[in-house]
């Protein structure tokens, strides 16, 4: 079916598809009585972290005491009510979001967070939907093949910024900050590690004191200090512009410090699955950047005695670009790599890996069956060891060719075959 669809598009007009999406997401406006005119909207936008960001974002305003609704990649939240998205898509098209944001007005929230994809901005998904607060996380090379070159990437993600008119929040480490910052709003906050403006008006939110440990990271901002749980140099990043959101709404620097200390971590971001004899950790990073931070992150700040990491590399015809760099990361950083499935789709899941392991300068192995590469992973793993497995994170799925989905979790698979380990 879906290998039909893709051959109806190469037949129809580029406009005429561009002018569906556009329709469907009037109609579904429409249909939900223009939901987000009853509700401050806050979006999320970036390659790398807007999911943990939505997460922080909601968070602080719930210590303020509003009610707030959170869409991501991970899940779907209305007040204390949440389920996991299933979908297989950051902002899911067909009405969706629209129905959400009214489900949401209808429960009595004051605001609503949502993860902004180009994929979905591509297909006019945030139309129709008044942001108020426009959040920029950062921007490296994704979704290539899609959006026919990362200009046009980018210009998807700046397409969102211009749509939004009242508050931008911009990661001002970021080598494309000043592409964001070009685009009006009546107020702009920044924030960085490394980098502050100078001669501007813009509010920035800089960190200072820094410090990442296998406790969690800690950082001032001002005379405020974070004690996070939050594991990794690049949640400082998502820390901050959590901040600055609150802020913007008004929201004391006390109030995100209570709310971002009593985070424990989000599901499939650096998540600590195995404590002990050995370290196993499940992320949902799949671009260059993301895997290696996560790498740097367990190197520095647990100094294991050996890596062992676990990867693949998506396929459906997705950045195949990427699929050497990732295995050349790896390759870097890790004492042992095994290459393994990870959503393949309509490919042959052997030639993603190969593609992969070619990347790996002759360091990895190959192991088709993931839940067979998790249990050689974790039965090599020695005291003081971490065994690291990315690509997918919390995602409930395995994507397979004809749209066929085989129910899964990296993390129920490490905790079912960690038990089946002789220590």
């Amino acid at each position: 079916m879906k290998k039909m669809k893709e051959q109806i598009k190469k037949f129809i007009p580029s406009f005429l598809i561009d002018w569906y999406h556009f329709s469907l997401s009037f109609l579904g406006a429409v249909l939900y009585g223009f939901p987000s005119k009853k509700i401050k909207i806050i979006g999320v936008t970036g390659t790398n972290g807007k999911s943990t960001t939505v997460d922080l974002v909601a968070r602080i305003l719930e210590e303020e005491g509003y009610g707030v609704a959170s869409l991501s990649s991970i899940k779907f939240k209305i007040k204390e009510k949440e389920w996991p998205n299933e979908l297989k898509m950051t902002m899911p098209g067909r009405f969706k979001i629209k129905q959400f944001l009214r489900q949401a007005v209808k429960a009595g929230c004051q605001y609503a967070v949502i993860e902004v994809a180009s994929e979905g901005i591509k297909q006019h998904r945030h139309r129709f939907i008044d942001f108020q607060v426009a959040v920029f996380t950062n921007l490296t090379p994704e979704h290539i093949e899609a959006h026919g070159g990362f200009e046009k990437y980018k210009k998807a993600k700046g397409d969102f910024f211009k749509s939004v008119k009242e508050v931008h929040v911009v990661n001002m480490d970021d080598k494309y900050a000043d592409y964001f910052l070009g685009f009006p709003s009546e107020k702009k906050y920044v924030y960085g590690i490394s980098n502050k403006p100078k001669g501007k008006k813009w509010e920035f939110i800089g960190a200072e004191d820094i410090s990442a440990s296998r406790n969690g990271t800690s950082f001032t901002v001002g005379n405020t200090a974070f004690n996070l749980k939050l594991l990794g140099e690049f949640n400082i990043y998502n820390a901050l512009a959590a901040i600055c959101v609150g802020l913007s709404q008004g929201i004391k620097i006390e109030t995100s410090k209570k709310a971002l200390e009593k985070a424990e971590g989000i599901s499939g971001r650096m998540e600590e699955v195995i404590s002990s004899p050995f370290k196993v950790f499940v992320d949902y990073a799949f671009t260059p950047n993301a895997l290696e931070k996560v790498y740097q992150s367990i190197r520095s700040g647990f100094n294991p005695s050996k890596m062992i990491c676990v990867l693949g590399s998506c396929g459906g015809g997705r950045d195949k670009w990427k699929r050497p760099v990732l295995g050349g990361i790896a390759a870097d950083y890790c004492d042992r790599i095994i290459v393994t499935n990870e959503d393949p789709y309509d490919e042959n899941p052997m030639e993603i890996i190969d593609q992969v392991y070619k990347g790996a300068k002759g360091r990895a192995e190959k192991i088709l069956d993931r839940k067979e590469a998790i249990r050689e992973a974790l039965s090599s793993a020695r005291p003081n060891d971490a065994v690291i497995i990315t690509g997918k994170g919390c995602e409930p799925w395995i994507c397979l060719a004809d749209g066929k989905k085989i129910p899964w979790d990296d993390r129920r698979t490490v905790r079912e075959e960690f038990s089946k380990i002789d220590i």
